[in-house]
């Protein structure tokens, strides 16, 4: 595997970390603007909903420009976004940060994936893919915690120019080592865009963006419900997102061992188990066991799962470059969507568990819509993903 496609992951790691760190940093965000916890969670819904525009319309518009440069100028726009939230003064100022980042976060990921499958050819892209999107976890598992335990020690605004500085540091790494002048080709924007005109491929999304939003509505106020329900020193909250990170890359490398072959089983499961655990966690969130068993099951079946729902969608669409993006897109309004929701319950006056019983909602809606399209047409054999 190229050098090149591991510093690509460093990019997404960088900026997923990004993405999620808002839900550490809620109290001191909330405490610095003056706003409700339920508005800082709709930072993350901000940054989810620029990734779901930012990624087809720029994966269109990025079309004609050298591989590398798209890179380079996406990074920059990134840094840029980064660096204005870093010196926010006001919650306006950090939403337009968050959307700016957010609209390059989600065509760096299409273009990464792109460069890596060049990089490797068709033989291996399904593992180059995964080993980019490997930045995902590990922003996660280490990203996340990291920048929360920073805040805690030096003040968010350290959190946002950490991200910054290893930002920085994968964009001269990409400068160093991706190759020059790689340019897309043979790619037909009208068959892309009809690749699209696919029912099953939509079902397919639809289940995406629930799963995933089932878990963000949970997630997105994780901090909170640690602290003030289950009664946890904010000291803990980095351990406890630690292992959740932990539990999120055990999942995922299992999920991926066996998706190929198993994708619908094992969403179906999945999403029965985030059922049962969220519901659980909402009844039991004052004892601290039960929080721990809650967050290390959630992370084992939530994002997790998504080698798997990228199988499904390839078997319905070939996985075209497009389709791909409209996924990312789908995953990330999935995450604004379920961020959203799970404020809207905190804000109309109940109490921190609302957002779980939001997300159980979510999945049921998710396990449904899986079991509505298994009744239909059976699928095509899996395409490797590697």
């Amino acid at each position: 595997m190229p050098f090149a496609v591991y510093v690509l992951g460093l990019g997404i790691f960088a900026m997923t970390t990004s993405e999620f760190m808002v839900s550490g940093l809620m109290p001191s965000l909330a405490a610095e603007f003056a706003v409700s916890v339920a508005a800082i969670g709709y930072l993350i819904s901000a940054f989810a909903a620029a990734m779901v525009v930012g990624g087809p319309v720029l994966a269109v518009g990025l079309l004609r420009m050298p591989r590398k440069r798209a890179l380079l100028v996406l990074i920059g726009v990134f840094l840029v976004g980064q660096a204005l939230g870093a010196i926010a003064t006001g919650y306006a100022v950090m939403l337009v940060a968050r959307v700016i980042t957010g609209v390059a976060s989600s065509a760096f990921f299409g273009v990464a994936i792109a460069v890596a499958v060049e990089l490797v050819g068709p033989q291996r892209r399904g593992r180059a893919s995964a080993v980019v999107l490997g930045g995902v976890m590990f922003g996660t598992v280490l990203g996340l915690p990291a920048t929360t335990l920073v805040d805690q020690l030096y003040g968010w605004r350290a959190s946002f120019w950490a991200v910054a500085l290893a930002t920085l540091v994968a964009g001269l790494v990409v400068f160093r080592v991706v190759p020059s002048g790689a340019r897309p080709e043979g790619m037909s924007l009208r068959d892309e865009l009809a690749a699209l005109r696919n029912g099953r491929l939509w079902a397919a999304y639809a289940t995406s963006g629930l799963l995933v939003g089932g878990v963000f509505a949970a997630f997105s106020y994780f901090s909170p419900i640690f602290i003030e329900v289950s009664g946890f020193s904010p000291a803990v909250v980095p351990v406890l997102l630690t292992a959740y990170g932990a539990a999120t890359v055990v999942g995922n490398t299992v999920v991926g061992r066996f998706a190929d072959r198993h994708a619908t089983p094992i969403l179906t499961f999945g999403l029965g188990a985030l059922v049962v655990t969220l519901a659980g966690f909402a009844l039991f969130a004052g004892s601290r066991p039960m929080t721990v068993v809650a967050v290390v099951v959630l992370g084992l079946v939530g994002v997790s799962m998504v080698p798997a729902l990228g199988v499904r969608v390839m078997r319905v669409a070939d996985g075209r470059p497009l389709v791909n993006t409209v996924h990312t897109s789908v995953i990330s309004f999935g995450i604004g969507l379920g961020s959203w929701a799970g404020g809207l319950g905190i804000s109309a006056g109940l109490s921190l568990t609302s957002p779980l019983w939001v997300g159980a909602s979510f999945a049921v809606l998710g396990l449904v819509s899986l079991i509505a399209a298994r009744s239909g047409a059976p699928e095509r054999l899996p395409v490797s993903v590697g």
